[in-house]
């Protein structure tokens, strides 16, 4: 009997190694920051069945350019402001989207679609407000610059020259409330996707679109507390 057995035991795991050997793991790659996951044959049976639609491809295209004004936004850092906090965070911002921007024109390009702007958002919705007239007064040479942005969450062409030609405290508030409504443009453009049933049902896009209301509401509290800080230094004259 212990002779029979251990052959059967052999049989079994060479079964087992060749099973394995025809049916290697299947990994979904995740959202920037998240590891991938292994599938079970039938849930890439799923996985593959799974569709996307009109606007889904839309938002990836809007959201890499609206992605892009951010990392835009992070490369004005350097050289204009001596708060820390903020040079830390604007560049976390800035690493963090150009990686989703990388991941969503491959995830476009898997599916055939173009990478660009196809359609103009809709006329109508809520503009960013313009730029402060303080900050507008000290850059008066970007006031021929247009105040509506490309699409809503966005800053407009004057409010990024506005930002381009400030420092110091001014560049801080500037760079920090234009990031926060940033930010929460790109919350609102999730919230419009999936207002319409069938939208962000692709698995990797529904993981993407969780991971921006997750991260920027985070981000957006912690530069509201970076916010106030700038203002009590405003308050106390410069000085702490």
């Amino acid at each position: 009997m212990i002779r029979l057995a251990v052959p059967a035991a052999l049989a079994a795991c060479l079964s087992a190694a060749a099973a394995l050997a025809a049916d290697p793991p299947i990994f979904q790659p995740g959202a920037p920051g998240s590891p991938s996951r292994a599938l079970s044959p039938e849930q890439s049976v799923g996985l593959a069945g799974s569709g996307y639609s009109t606007a889904d491809v839309a938002f990836m295209q809007h959201m890499i350019v609206h992605h892009g004004q951010a990392v835009e936004m992070g490369a004005l850092i350097a050289g204009r402001t001596d708060n820390r906090d903020i040079a830390l965070m604007g560049d976390r911002i800035a690493r963090s989207q150009a990686s989703e921007i990388d991941m969503m024109q491959a995830w476009l390009v898997r599916r055939g679609r173009s990478t660009q702007m196809q359609h103009p958002v809709d006329e109508g919705q809520d503009r960013p407000p313009a730029p402060s007239g303080h900050a507008m007064a000290h850059h008066g040479s970007h006031q021929a610059l247009s105040d509506v942005p490309l699409m809503p969450g966005m800053l407009s062409p004057a409010q990024m020259g506005a930002l381009a030609a400030s420092s110091g405290d001014g560049f801080d508030r500037l760079y920090l409330t234009g990031m926060i409504h940033h930010h929460q443009g790109a919350i609102d453009m999730v919230d419009r996707l999936l207002a319409d049933p069938g939208n962000g049902e692709d698995p990797q896009l529904s993981e993407f679109l969780s991971s921006i209301i997750a991260d920027q509401s985070a981000e957006i509290a912690r530069m509201r507390g970076i916010l106030a800080g700038v203002q009590i230094h405003d308050v106390r004259g410069g000085h702490p």
